[in-house]
């Protein structure tokens, strides 16, 4: 297992990390993240790791950089987790919020570039990343919303390689499931996810931390 006694690992995203963590569901929310910290401090309790949420629902990549300091950096993790990307992609095809949409070059450029979120990050913590994909829950890869999103989950399998992160490949998971089953049912609007869906994600995570 890659996460050593005593480390600290901070999450941080948009919705489907948070997942009520500042509210009914605090402080780690009800979703993927609650899930794998609890296989893994059950599985390792030896351990003693802790954890963090700093998910923030409707989060795009520009959202992070307004926060990273104080939300990612500050918290000095010994392993920071970064899912963003699914609202960069959404809001292209939500009627109205085009303008909110984040297009691939800016989201590349503040993830990778010199003093950049991820190089920062690294930099400032001597932190490991933990770079999941942004997902849709579609098995049609010619679908123009997936077809969007698997070109974003590029850019993050190509930043896990330049930085030595672990790379959580959440489409192909989802893609997995997918094989047998239709979309509802593990995200309604095929972005959220239910239990079951998130459960996806953690299996996922679970297995790319050998845990």
């Amino acid at each position: 297992m890659l996460l050593g006694a005593g480390q600290r690992i901070v999450f941080i995203g948009d919705s489907i990390t948070d997942c009520g963590r500042s509210d009914a569901a605090a402080p780690f929310g009800d979703g993927y993240m609650s899930l794998v910290r609890a296989f893994v401090d059950a599985r390792f309790p030896e351990r003693e790791l802790t954890w963090v949420n700093r998910g923030i629902s409707g989060n795009t990549v520009r959202d992070l950089a307004a926060r990273w300091d104080a939300d990612a950096i500050a918290e000095r993790p010994d392993w920071l987790s970064v899912m963003i990307g699914i609202n960069d992609v959404w809001r292209a095809f939500i009627p109205g919020r085009e303008a909110e949409a984040v297009p691939i070059d800016e989201y590349e450029r503040t993830l990778r570039t010199l003093r950049a979120l991820l190089r920062r990050a690294v930099d400032a913590t001597g932190c490991r990343l933990i770079l999941a994909d942004p997902y849709f829950v579609e098995a049609d890869v010619d679908q123009p919303q997936r077809a969007r999103t698997d070109r974003y989950a590029a850019v993050v399998a190509a930043l896990a390689k330049d930085f030595d992160a672990v790379h959580v490949a959440t489409q192909a998971a989802f893609d997995r499931v997918l094989r047998h089953s239709p979309p509802q049912r593990w995200a309604d609007d095929q972005v959220h996810p239910g239990l079951p869906g998130h459960a996806v994600i953690a299996d996922a995570f679970l297995a790319a931390l050998d845990a």
